[in-house]
């Protein structure tokens, strides 16, 4: 071999032990952007190493800071003549408390960073938090709607981020204070504006604060941090790194305590409207109508608003639906819409008076106790079919029609003299019309249904008259809940209805009855929901247990499901 074929062969075994002996010689450093920062404000923490597949190990740091816009870069650099490849990893760190802090040594594939110190000091927050001038590429402000708050008032909190230049990643955070709670309501807004000449993109955040307890609040400042567009690249070829952030002024609320002269539930708003959204113009007795209302509170959430509740309703029966609700912000300030829906079922002819709802509240404005109402509702109602065709009773102290005996003549006797002979004439034709009914109802045919009051004690063989099941289906109709009462009292052959539950052997007709004892009574249920079951159970006739209860001979069904059965 010659000496210059040896030489060459010697370089190129040098060059090759140098290359493979570089990942042994591998620098990992890791630095700040700045030593020294505020409480709340960003750090960018950069690492730098020549391990090509590792990357750091970012767990330590979450004791002492918050973390965001991670991100990595590999940059080429050439140095006399000589191409190396190095990765760069940077994450924004924001401290957590005050004083000085120690960034710990991080793994970065087989090596470790060094600790970095950094010291966070509590002077030049507010000073981070000058207004805008127009010249910062972003800026944070937060607004309050209400810096003097009573306890447990909803306030309305809005944090807009202004920026002048597009980002490529971003963290806006706020903070809940401590003695309050706070919730972020919605989705970011967004839009365009003009300060100071510079146009500005803004995202807009809101929160609901609740003060727990009355006293001095402090709300801290919202902080960003983030990076611009762009950033990538004047980072890969060493001209900076796009980093943003910007920290809006902390803010002080003084809570005021709850006044003893509120009314109670306390309900502190900026504003309450009641409304009618639909009143009825006339009603039926025995069916339903509608009322819907509709309650506007400036200044409350739908965990914070009461009920919104009818009073009670003499000679109706009222039912409640659920109510809906519509939150959302107006400037600045919660608002919540909740309607809610009444169905109102009169019981009898007659007027019916329906009281307005009222809700008290606090005025946090004027600092003074309201209450919003609504006029009361005066309804007629015409009268219904069956039990429903009575008319309304007559009201305490209201003028009656004579009834006793004698009534009648003292009233003619009263009158004047023309009107005492149409009187006369009147009574005349009332007592012929007694009398032919009379004559009709003896002449009736023998299966007509007759609504017995006390069962009839016939003489030794001579049969009682017992309803068949078309007289039962007429009573179901036509008839109130007393004559079907009768009428099953009739068909069982017993004088009280408990009498006839326990001959019946079908349970859903036992229960029905129940429903209806349910309705007359007790006031409990519907009484059209009440005739219909009774409807469904006896659709065949009742269903005796023991044979000396039995109906007439089977008829068509009573309530057939479908069409007249066919011949």
């Amino acid at each position: 071999m010659s000496a210059r074929s040896f030489s060459s062969a010697a370089l190129l075994i040098v060059l090759l032990l140098a290359t493979l002996a570089a990942p042994l010689h591998a620098a990992t450093r890791a630095w700040l952007d700045r030593d020294q920062v505020d409480v709340g404000m960003p750090v960018t923490l950069n690492i730098e190493t020549d391990q090509l597949t590792a990357g750091p190990d970012y767990t330590p740091l979450r004791a002492d800071f918050g973390l965001s816009a991670q991100r990595s870069s590999r940059q080429l650099q050439a140095v006399n003549g000589t191409m190396s490849t190095r990765n760069r990893f940077a994450v924004v760190l924001t401290p957590r408390a005050t004083g000085v802090l120690t960034v710990p040594a991080l793994q970065v594939g087989s090596e470790r960073t060094a600790p970095i110190r950094l010291t966070v000091t509590e002077g030049a927050a507010t000073a981070a938090a000058t207004p805008a001038r127009g010249d910062e590429p972003v800026f944070v402000e937060t607004r309050v709607d209400d810096t003097q708050p009573y306890v447990q008032q909803s306030v309305g909190v809005v944090v807009r981020l202004y920026y002048a230049t597009q980002l490529a990643a971003g963290a806006l955070e706020l903070d809940a204070p401590a003695g309050a709670s706070l919730q972020q309501v919605g989705d970011d807004g967004n839009s365009v504006q003009n300060v100071n000449g510079r146009p500005y993109n803004v995202a807009e955040r809101r929160y609901l604060l609740v003060p727990e307890r009355s006293g001095t609040l402090v709300l801290p400042g919202a902080r960003f941090s983030g990076r611009a567009v762009g950033g990538f690249f004047d980072d890969y070829f060493g001209r900076g790194n796009g980093e943003l952030s910007a920290r809006s002024a902390a803010t002080t609320l003084q809570v005021r305590p709850q006044p003893d002269q509120a009314p109670q539930p306390w309900l502190p708003l900026r504003d309450l409207q009641l409304r009618y959204v639909a009143t009825p113009q006339r009603a039926v007795a025995g069916e339903a109508v509608q009322v819907v209302v509709e309650a506007t509170a400036s200044g409350a959430t739908r965990a914070q608003f009461p009920d919104l509740l009818l009073p009670p309703v003499s000679g109706a029966q009222v039912f409640p639906e659920p109510p809906q609700y519509d939150e959302r912000f107006v400037d600045g300030s919660p608002q919540l819409k909740m309607t809610r829906r009444f169905s109102l079922v009169p019981n009898q002819a007659g007027t019916l008076q329906v009281a307005g709802p009222r809700v008290d509240w606090w005025d946090v404005r004027a600092g003074a106790p309201r209450s919003a109402t609504l006029p009361d509702l005066r309804l007629e109602v015409a009268a219904g079919s069956g039990a429903f065709a009575a008319p309304a009773a007559p009201a305490p102290g209201a003028a009656v029609a004579p009834t006793a005996p004698g009534a009648q003549e003292q009233a003619v006797a009263r009158a004047p003299g023309p009107w005492r002979i149409v009187a006369g004439v009147l009574a005349v034709l009332w007592l012929a019309t007694l009398a032919v009914t009379a004559w009709l109802w003896r002449r009736r045919p023998r299966g007509a249904y007759r609504a017995p009051g006390p069962l009839p004690s016939g003489e030794a063989g001579t049969p009682v008259h017992r309803p068949s099941v078309a007289d039962l289906r007429r009573a179901l109709d036509q008839g109130g809940l007393d004559e079907v009462a009768q009428c099953l009292c009739a068909m069982a052959g017993v004088r009280e209805l408990d009498e006839v539950v326990a001959r019946l052997a079908s349970a859903p007709q036992r229960e029905a009855i129940a429903a209806m004892q349910r309705a007359r009574w007790a006031g409990e249920g519907d009484v059209v929901q009440a005739r219909q079951r009774l409807r469904e159970a006896f659709r065949q006739g009742p269903q005796w247990r023991h044979a000396t209860a039995r109906t007439p001979p089977e008829l068509p069904p009573l309530y057939p499901d479908s069409g007249p059965p066919g011949r």
